[in-house]
């Protein structure tokens, strides 16, 4: 067992979670020159469970190339990849405060799903899993939602809110995991963590 892993991820929440896990890790993140944004492309017709699992492996990939490419020490790779599905519709990152609204126009007064895989891996061993939950959204007025997309805190965040932050005034329930629609469910992380060793 190694005594830390690689986080190819940009999250300060996924960091905070490892942390938390008593888990050391470096960064590993993608090069200037990578198309990072191009893995998370939704091809059509793709169900939100086939898209967040086939992103996630994409990231590991790239990832452990990069660790190839750097001539890094070998550890596990850690990467993640979180969506909001309403119904089979993928509600990605918003592109402009306009889509934000659209967005948290259709998930008001509705329950949606929350996925996110994690996969961890080294070149000659992966082992992934998916955390699915379910979040229910209050309505929101035509008010409140302009109040919030103001706010800037759509912005970046799939499905234009973010659990932690002031969407948590208009979410009425949440079953699942708090921690996976933030991103990366410590459960189903510390089960691929004990895969390769550790005795969390």
């Amino acid at each position: 067992m190694t005594t830390f892993i690689y986080l190819a991820s940009q999250s300060p929440r996924r960091r905070q979670w490892l942390e938390q896990l008593g888990v050391a890790y470096h960064l590993l993140l993608p090069d200037p020159d990578e198309d990072a944004e191009a893995l998370e492309a939704v091809l059509p017709r793709e169900a939100p469970m086939a898209y967040v699992r086939r992103v996630t492996q994409l990231k590991l990939d790239a990832a452990l190339m990069r660790l190839q490419r750097r001539g890094l020490p070998l550890a596990p790779v850690l990467c993640s990849d979180t969506t909001v599905a309403l119904g089979r519709q993928i509600l990605g990152k918003p592109t402009d405060a306009d889509d934000a609204a659209r967005m948290l126009r259709a998930l008001s007064g509705t329950t949606h799903r929350v996925l996110t895989a994690v996969a961890l891996g080294m070149p000659q061993q992966r082992h992934s899993v998916v955390s699915v939950s379910r979040v229910r959204f209050a309505p929101m007025s035509a008010a409140q939602i302009r109040a919030y997309v103001a706010t800037g805190e759509p912005m970046g965040k799939a499905g234009a809110y973010a659990v932690q932050g002031l969407a948590a005034a208009h979410i009425a329930q949440i079953s699942g995991s708090y921690t996976g629609i933030m991103g990366l469910p410590m459960f189903e992380t510390a089960e691929l963590l004990r895969k390769f060793g550790w005795g969390i």
